[in-house]
């Protein structure tokens, strides 16, 4: 189906079962121990061996030598995997550095060895007694440094109107520069692999976001056929864009499993989530703003500066700063220096979340250099065009709407503009808001339904389910379309042999995913109206299809061998006619210790304009989790580079923090009642990252209100505020 007209009245619209807070399918199987997770497939690979991934200890430089026989004597082991022993590997498409280091090392941790052992005990041992002497090299590794230094970057400026010469007009003026640093997903499941050869053919049971780009990228790197490469990943816990792309579990599984001969899993260790996979790059922005005395925005500009490995992306913080705010002359540009630190890549809302950390400081620095509420300053600089191109409209746009109805839910008129100026007990109390803007992005996506002899209907896509529910939101669209209940309905997802759907990121997976299930299910309708002699416009509820004062049930039609259909969505050239985003409001009440400057989050609301929401209570799941990810963001999460020697030193939950229960307040979200025609037939859009982008900001905005600091390098702790606390 060609999505290329924007949607009109569909059985979508029914609401009947789309639109409604239905429980998580998933659930029951995921709280009673029994969904089956990747390292956990002994069902099916009963006599695994265990793998042990061994990780460069240098950044830069060649293995000059490895010295395994220690290793291969202790007790247990079965099989080494080096770069020696593996074979001619090539490298996925989408993966910047190689995953088994040999005989060049490119960053720390980088893959060197895989033990296979009968226990995971053994293999853990005996990788201790693996001797590998490096050469190590010179690196570079410090972002500041190769800013402040002149350093070769590459460079992307987008540019409208004349900036320079209209900040240099402007009455109002604002110029700073702000950091946000490197951070890891630091998801409750680490990468892991099952991995089993029968002859030619090979199956992995891995946790993968991306079904479709693992197979590609694994059969690619091995050198066979993408034929001979089935992956499932029916259960995923947690990627936040950390297993968007094939990782060293996967590719090493597959090779210890080849060369030992029979399956073996393998599960990153802690410390190699943050070295061997990817992160969010750290950022250095500056922002300048020109506005005149009555608050309308003249000339911005937005540049960042991020680092990665030869060959890879810069972060684009800069994107949301193209469309968010009015103002003829613009300037939005990304620096990449080339760092040897572990590859940087997409983390939940890559781009945006550390963007909108940046920007909407500068938005409320601004307005308090005008004399402005923060929430009129935004208000008067809204825009239902692109800036950059007035005649290209939004496909909706109520981000003023998300900025009034949050201010009068929060209690915002309350607020003192005054910072320091609300004192209870030992804390000093203050409240900040900050706009939320993310893309709407679609992919296409396919999906094959089933209809059998029983009227059961089965959905099948190698769609992933990473925590979002998209179990249960694709069910509830095919119930929706066929008119059957929802416990007549079976998902099935996460295998490669099924069709290829948008997959689970970038806040596509929702809307992609049960539009490739609307479009097969308008097929498969079809094919039933025309089996019972039925108009195509035929009705279908309560399992039946009803024309013209006939009835029949699905079951009947179906006969008794059933019948199947596929068919994919394809998104035409509505992304470029009109421009897709998803908006909101983020407002923070926080309490800072005037003694010891800790900060305590007291109040959290989040209002968003995300199209047509598919399930109001998975969606407020999200959206929740994204928050207390802001919440880290902006107070804790750092990665801490040893710039001597170039890697992460915090690579263990022990050490990098993330936020706790006791960390986070009664968070409130709030949807409003919104459809969009333009971005899908679902009329739908996504939320999961909209709800992270904007929170840091009004964390530390807050924090300013409370105490007058404006901390403008994330995150913002103590020690950053408590020589300029107020007197208490």
């Amino acid at each position: 189906m060609k999505f290329d007209t924007p949607a009109t009245t569909n059985p979508i619209d029914q609401l009947k079962v789309v639109g409604q807070p239905v429980d998580r399918i998933d659930g029951p199987f995921k709280t009673t121990g029994t969904a089956p997770y990747a390292y956990e497939r002994h069902d099916v690979a009963p006599d695994a061996a265990y793998g042990y991934v061994v990780g460069a200890t240098v950044a830069k430089g060649r293995i000059a030598s490895i010295d395994q026989s220690r290793a291969e004597a202790a007790p247990g082991v079965i099989a080494i995997v080096t770069a020696r022993n593996a074979g001619k590997l090539g490298k996925g498409e989408k993966n910047i550095a190689r995953l088994l280091a040999g005989p060049n090392v490119e960053h720390y941790h980088q893959a060197v060895a895989l033990v296979v052992a009968e226990t995971f005990e053994q293999a853990r041992s005996a990788a201790k007694l693996l001797e590998v002497r490096y050469e190590s090299t010179a690196g570079k590794y410090d972002l500041e440094q190769a800013r402040s230094s002149g350093a070769k970057t590459i460079d992307k400026d987008k540019k409208v109107g004349d900036f320079n010469s209209a900040f240099a007009r402007a009455e109002v003026q604002l110029d700073q520069t702000y950091s946000t640093p490197d951070q890891s997903h630091a998801m409750m499941e680490p990468h892991a692999t099952t991995a089993m050869w029968r002859g030619e053919r090979l199956t992995v049971w891995t946790s993968s976001q991306m079904v479709d780009w693992f197979a590609s990228d694994l059969a690619k790197t091995l050198g066979i056929p993408k034929d001979r490469v089935h992956l499932i990943s029916p259960y995923i816990g947690g990627g936040f864009g950390g297993k968007l792309f094939l990782r060293t579990d996967v590719l090493l599984a597959a090779l210890g499993a080849r060369i030992a001969q029979r399956p073996v899993k393998v599960t990153l260790q802690r410390p190699l989530i943050a070295n061997n996979t990817t992160h969010r790059p750290a950022t250095i922005q500056r922002v300048r703003l020109g506005a005149s005395k009555s608050g309308e925005i003249t000339a911005i500009a937005h540049e960042s500066w991020s680092g990665n490995l030869p060959g890879g992306e810069p972060e684009e913080a800069t994107q949301q700063t193209q469309f968010l705010y009015a103002g003829a002359h613009r300037l939005t540009g990304t620096r990449l220096a080339v760092l040897d630190l572990p590859e940087g890549n997409s983390m939940r809302a890559p781009g945006e979340a550390p963007g909108m950390m940046v920007l909407e400081i500068a938005i409320d620095e601004m307005a308090e250099r005008l004399g402005m509420d923060p929430i009129e300053f935004r208000v008067r600089n809204d825009t239902q065009v692109d800036p950059s191109k007035p005649e290209r409209r939004f496909s909706q746009r109520r981000l003023v709407e998300c900025l009034r109805t949050g201010a009068k839910e929060f209690g915002w008129s309350e607020r003192s503009a005054k910072p320091a100026s609300r004192r209870e007990g030992d804390a000093w109390i203050g409240i900040g808001m900050a706009a939320a803007f993310r893309n709407n992005l679609v992919m296409k996506s396919g999906a094959r339904v089933l209809l059998d002899n029983r009227g059961i209907v089965t959905v099948q896509t190698d769609m992933t389910d990473i925590g979002t529910g998209s179990y249960t939101i694709i069910a509830q669209t095919a119930a929706e379309m066929l008119g059957v209940p929802l416990d007549r309905v079976v998902v099935e997802l996460g295998d490669s042999s099924f069709p290829v759907s948008a997959g689970s990121g970038g806040q596509w997976g929702a809307n992609s995913s049960t539009s490739g299930v609307y479009a097969a299910c308008m097929k498969l309708r079809e094919a039933i109206a025309q089996r019972a002699g039925f108009p195509a416009d035929a009705e279908f509820a309560e399992g039946m299809v009803r024309a013209g004062g006939q009835s029949r049930t699905l079951a009947e039609i179906a006969g008794d061998k059933g019948f199947s259909v596929a068919d994919s969505i394809e998104f035409g050239d509505l992304d470029k006619r009109y421009q897709q985003s998803t908006f909101g409001a983020h407002f923070v009440e926080v309490a800072v210790d005037a003694y010891t400057a800790e900060v305590r989050v007291r109040r959290m609301l989040s209002v968003c304009a995300a199209g047509r929401i598919l399930n109001p209570k998975s969606a407020r799941s999200q959206v929740i989790g994204a928050m207390t990810m802001g919440v880290g963001g902006a107070l804790m999460e750092d990665l801490a580079v040893d710039k001597r020697k170039g890697f992460f030193v915090n690579h263990d939950l022990a050490a990098y923090e993330v936020p706790v229960h006791a960390d986070i307040p009664h968070m409130q979200v709030i949807f409003l009642d919104e459809t969009d025609p333009i971005s899908s037939p679902m009329k739908a859009k996504g939320v999961g990252e909209l709800g992270l982008c904007g929170v840091g900001a009004a964390v530390a905005n807050a924090i300013y209100n409370a105490t007058g600091v404006r901390v403008r390098d994330y995150p913002v702790t103590l020690d950053k505020l408590l020589e300029k606390m107020p007197k208490a």
